[in-house]
Order: structure tokens, then C-alpha cells, then sequence
């Protein structure tokens, strides 16, 4: 191990890694530089705009915040380009182009994990339930009613092809 180097496995997008890093490199830093997914952007590094969401064992993070080091064996980190083959993620990014809720593309990663993570608990969210899902995401672009209507076709997209 090198100087000041943490050794941590976890499991990433389904497969086992093993990483040495040092005590203060985020998350998405680890993404980014170590493993080079670069879906999860860094929009304010303090957690407030979402464009780094991931799911840290089925739960969303902001991995801007989450260190590296504190993940353990037992954990699965799922960022978007683990959702590649995922037929609800599929169905998220399709509604959002044809809904033209893609504009600059910064947000998109988080916004599209935070509609992930909903429709995965609620196959048939309210208008409210989607605000309320995508409320830790920031999205200079859009407006949101563009993003809402993906979210919502994406789930009636989906519900349909059960």
C-alpha cells in the first residue's frame, strides 16, 4: 500500500473492485479519475444540486460528499453507466429525449438516477411524488416541467410493459 493509502472493496456497478485511496478522495472523484465513469458530474461539491447522484446500496448519495475510505466490503455502489442494460433506466432516458428534458445534459445523471430510484419504489408516482423525488436535483435548463413529463411517461411507459 502507498503512503497514506486506504485499501478498500467494494462492489461497483455488480462487479468486485479493490482500490487504494487516499483518506480525503470523494466518491466521485474515485469514479471519475480511478474507474473513468463520468456520467456523475460535479456541479457545487457540497451536495445541494445532485448532478453527482449514485445509489450506495439502493440509496441515493450525493458521492461529492461520501469518501472514498468509508466504503466497506459489503457495500454495492451503482452509478448510471451501471444501469446501461436496465430496461426502467432505459425506459427514463427515452422519455427524457422525447420529452426534450435534455438540454445542456449537466443535470442529467443525477436526474436520471433520482427517477431511477423513485419508479423502482413507486410504479405510479403523483405529480407531488415526482417533485418530491427530484427535489435534490438542480437543473439550470429545463424549467423541470419537461423533466416531470419524462418522469411521468417513463413510468407509464414501464407500468405498460409489465
Amino acid at each position: 500500500m502507498g503512503k497514506n493509502l486506504i485499501k478498500i472493496s467494494f462492489c461497483l456497478n455488480s462487479k468486485k473492485v479493490e482500490i487504494e485511496v487516499s483518506p480525503q478522495l470523494t466518491v466521485l472523484e474515485m469514479l471519475r479519475r480511478d474507474f473513468r465513469l463520468t456520467a456523475a458530474k460535479e456541479g457545487c461539491g457540497k451536495g445541494e444540486c445532485g448532478a453527482c447522484s449514485v445509489l450506495l446500496n439502493g440509496q441515493p448519495i450525493n458521492s461529492c460528499l461520501k469518501l472514498a475510505a468509508t466504503l466497506k466490503p459489503g457495500d454495492s455502489l451503482i452509478s448510471v453507466e451501471g444501469l446501461n442494460d436496465d430496461k426502467l433506466m432505459q425506459n427514463i432516458q427515452e422519455a427524457y429525449v422525447e420529452e426534450g428534458a435534455v438540454q445542456c445534459g449537466f443535470c442529467i445523471p443525477g436526474m436520471t438516477m433520482a427517477s431511477y430510484y423513485l419508479l423502482k419504489h413507486n410504479s405510479t408516482p403523483d405529480e407531488h411524488a415526482i417533485k418530491q423525488a427530484l427535489s435534490g436535483n438542480i437543473c439550470r435548463c429545463t424549467g423541470y416541467r419537461k423533466i416531470e413529463a419524462a418522469v411521468k411517461k417513463a413510468a407509464e411507459r414501464t407500468k405498460a410493459n409489465e
